[in-house]
């Protein structure tokens, strides 16, 4: 049995350096010496964890009869602080030996280092492993994956068991490629990690894609630079942004892209980030939602989960972090402890296994489970050595290495020609550069239904498996199915088990507000679903406004006809004594002229949004308007008939039909209407109605015309008195020239009832607002079609030709012998 004792080296360290060998003739001790990020000011409880497993690994290769039966391996873990001075300083103790050496009976000299497990930080290791490589020390990290790192010129004494970032890139560019995506960004941390990366990426992807912007993230924290690189970020068209960086660099980014709400972006995780559990929290989700990160492989390591649990502290100069592991875990502290936490003193009955921290947490066993391949290689390349026939050595003269006085460079051969398969099934074995194998786990953000972010293995990236390298589930989740979004629901697909369903949209006006509803609600009356089928909103409300291009137009045209009327009214009122007013019964001209003005003035009832008053007012003065207009027109045919009989010998009609009986009958014409009109309003009024169902995502604000006999009657006393209007025009229209305005009326007459026939189809197919301005059209075309026919010629000789205004013109085109 060898024991070595080490006086304290001015590191922060813990070691386990005194061993006893059992059961064999010859035992010997070696010390493996690791590199490990830790900081007193702030112990990482995660970080932690791997130094635990490489004590873990190393105590259960003690225990194993099979691997290495009469080795003892030995360790001494150093704390670089994230220092590179500090790193360099424990690797130059390491390879200059250690002070004041205490060795029993059997023991003589400073026991030989023979490799060293660290460092995780790129930079570190490059400048580490230039010094080791001078006396072929071997250096195995655990985390440093800088694609430089592979030079073996540079550094021939360097391996690793995180594949370089080479395969990284490689990985990353699958993906992309995948999904077939042309146009990314890019961002990398300014150091050796980062800038060979994202050198790598430019050089590769460019064979196939375009690279929108690089930028460099500061490895110290600077506002302004993190905030410009954010401002890219935004104004780039690229949604695709890969970043290559370690957790401590990139969170000031992540943090500035979740202040200033960048959505919509794909980002692409290196190994350094993509795991993180700090950064993929409900508060990032938003905003990194579905980020895709490449991950070092997962392993699951048994036994270990018992071996944290069970640590216990015991005040030791040499094992100091375990004290202050326990010091920081549960708020307390050791009586001869120099650190002062606080007044509460640690009395050592303290369970771990109430705790949920990095620590304790091997669900996601990565960076630790590079660690324990780590260290099982260095322990299978000294078992190689160890069963080593002289005469078959690869040494000079076919000699093997002395057991008892291994050398670094020794041990370094046989580490480049290591293949085993661990107890977890995985091959662990170095390629001619030193590094693993590639092959990477393909990780996603999702988000749980509870809310909770948790990172998903959805594929894996094996080099080895050339043409093939990529295999992505096609659905990430673990489930027949998944979740039926909101404004869907879930219907069970026939013969298959509960868990397999598809998911159906919802109908329109139905809608789910939950995430895997069985069934959609309809919403209420006055409100639609949304486009998304994920709420009810209150349906668009459509009448014909006076704001739309349509309601201007029609009132426009209805306040010029209105104002036409009264034009043509003050011309007749003008040369109310000329022989073509006189000749064509001023009186009932000038009733008709207003009556007119009111029918071009009753359009504007119909435009707006519909209310009681606007509904009454609509049907009744059009209604009235029209009857007055069309009694005139038929009073005016009624004198010109019965003015041409008079003329006949032995006849004087026109006593019968004087002034008096034609304002009577007028009146008389117009007070049935209006009569209709009280009953109809007195009865069942016309009234606004919302009118849901005819479109369905629309309310069409209209008038409801109450009484159907009401309506009816209106329009049918109106057409009454058109057809009795035009029958007696037509059967007027050869009465001689100077009475000639039966001709005007028949062609008026004919416009109106042309337009009115046409206007029931085009009223009953035309859908919304559009009802509206059909019958507006209708009131127009018709009221425009009396004025010009019957005023338009009067005007015009009143006006143009007023050589024929006199009586003697009328007379003479009245007697055909002249």
């Amino acid at each position: 049995s060898i024991s070595y004792l080490y006086r304290y080296l001015l590191l922060p360290f813990f070691s386990k350096l005194s061993f006893s060998g059992v059961g064999f003739d010859f035992h010997f001790s070696f010390f493996v010496f690791v590199l490990f990020i830790l900081s007193f000011c702030s112990l990482d409880f995660s970080v932690f964890q791997w130094v635990q497993t490489m004590v873990f690994a190393i105590e259960q290769i003690n225990h194993d009869p099979s691997l290495l039966p009469n080795v003892t391996l030995g360790y001494r873990i150093y704390d670089n602080c994230v220092k590179l001075p500090v790193a360099l300083k424990a690797a130059s103790a390491l390879i200059g030996g250690l002070d004041d050496t205490i060795t029993d009976n059997t023991c003589k000299g400073t026991p030989p280092v023979l490799a060293i497990v660290g460092d995780p930080v790129s930079t570190h290791a490059i400048a580490i492993s230039r010094i080791l490589s001078l006396f072929r020390i071997p250096l195995v990290s655990y985390y440093a994956s800088c694609s430089c790192l592979s030079n073996k010129r540079e550094f021939p004494s360097f391996f690793r068991t995180i594949p370089s970032d080479a395969f990284q890139v490689k990985a990353m560019i699958r993906i992309i490629r995948h999904y077939g995506w042309t146009w990314v960004g890019g961002i990398a941390t300014d150091d050796d990690y980062g800038q060979y990366a994202i050198r790598n990426f430019i050089e590769d992807f460019k064979n196939f894609g375009c690279i929108s912007f690089i930028e460099t993230i500061p490895t110290v924290n600077q506002k302004a630079q993190i905030i410009q690189i954010v401002n890219t970020i935004k104004q780039s068209t690229a949604k695709v942004i890969v970043i290559f960086s370690s957790i401590a660099d990139v969170t000031a980014l992540v943090k500035e892209t979740v202040r200033q709400n960048i959505t919509g972006r794909q980002w692409i995780a290196s190994e350094g980030w993509s795991t993180s559990s700090v950064l993929a929290s409900k508060e990032n989700f938003g905003q990194f939602d579905g980020t895709i990160g490449i991950a070092i492989r997962k392993g699951n390591i048994l036994g270990l989960k018992d071996f944290l649990l069970e640590i216990r502290p015991k005040y030791d100069a040499s094992n100091n972090l375990v004290i202050q592991f326990w010091e920081r875990l549960f708020g307390c502290k050791f009586e001869n402890s120099s650190i002062l936490i606080n007044n509460v003193l640690c009395n050592e009955t303290e369970l771990i296994s109430g705790t949920f921290t990095g620590y304790t947490d091997v669900s996601e066993l990565r960076a630790a489970y590079n660690v324990y391949k780590a260290v099982y290689a260095i322990a299978h390349a000294l078992h190689s050595l160890a069963l080593c026939k002289n005469g078959q050595g690869p040494f000079g003269n076919s000699t093997c290495a002395d057991i008892a006085n291994v050398q670094p460079w020794q041990l370094f051969h046989y580490l480049k020609k290591v293949n085993f398969t661990n107890n977890l099934g995985e091959r662990v074995a170095f390629d001619e550069n030193g590094d693993a194998l590639a092959i990477y786990d393909i990780v996603n953000w999702q988000r749980k239904e509870d809310g909770i972010v948790h990172i998903k293995t959805i594929g894996l990236f094996d080099a080895a498996n050339v043409g093939n390298e990529l295999s992505l589930n096609e659905v990430p989740e673990s489930v027949c199915s998944k979740s039926c979004q909101p404004g869907s629901r879930k219907a069970n697909r026939k013969g298959e088990p509960i868990c397999c369903f598809d998911c159906i949209p919802c109908a329109e006006g139905e809608i789910s507000n939950q995430t895997d509803s069985i069934e959609c609600l309809k919403c209420l009356g006055d409100f639609w679903s949304n486009r998304g089928r994920s709420q009810c909103v209150l349906k668009e409300i459509e009448y014909l406004s006076y704001d739309d291009a349509m309601g201007i137009t029609l009132s426009t045209v209805s306040a010029f006809g209105a104002c036409l009327s009264l034009g043509v009214l003050a011309v007749f009122i003008y040369y109310r004594n000329t022989p073509v007013v006189k000749a064509n019964n001023s009186e009932l001209s000038f009733l008709l002229l207003v009556s007119l003005t009111f029918c071009f003035l009753c359009a504007l009832c119909f435009i707006g949004q519909p209310s009681h008053l606007t509904c009454m007012l609509r049907h009744v003065v059009f209604g009235i308007s029209f009857v007055l207009c069309i009694s005139c027109i038929l009073v005016k045919t009624i004198v010109v008939i019965m003015a041409f009989k008079s003329t006949l010998p032995g006849t004087n009609l026109m006593k019968w039909f004087g002034v008096a009986q034609q304002r009577g009958t007028v009146v008389f014409f117009t007070l049935i209407q209006s009569i209709i009109c009280i009953i109809w309003l007195s009865t069942n009024p016309p009234g606004p109605l919302k009118n849901t169902k005819y479109q369905n995502g629309k309310i069409i604000f209209e008038c409801n015309i109450g009484s159907v006999t009401g309506f009816s009657s209106v329009l049918g006393y109106i057409g009454l008195l058109a057809c009795i209007c035009f029958l007696s025009a037509f059967l007027a229209r050869k009465l001689p020239d100077n009475f000639n305005e039966a001709k005007f009326i028949t062609f008026s007459m004919l416009i109106f009832c042309a337009v009115w026939i046409t206007f029931i189809p085009a009223y009953v197919s035309s859908p919304g607002k559009y009802t509206v301005a059909v019958e507006v059209f209708a009131i127009l075309a018709s009221s425009y079609g009396i004025l010009f026919a019957i005023f338009a010629p009067k005007c015009y000789i009143i006006l143009f030709k007023p050589e024929k205004n006199t009586k003697k013109a009328l007379m003479g085109r009245a007697d055909p012998s002249k």
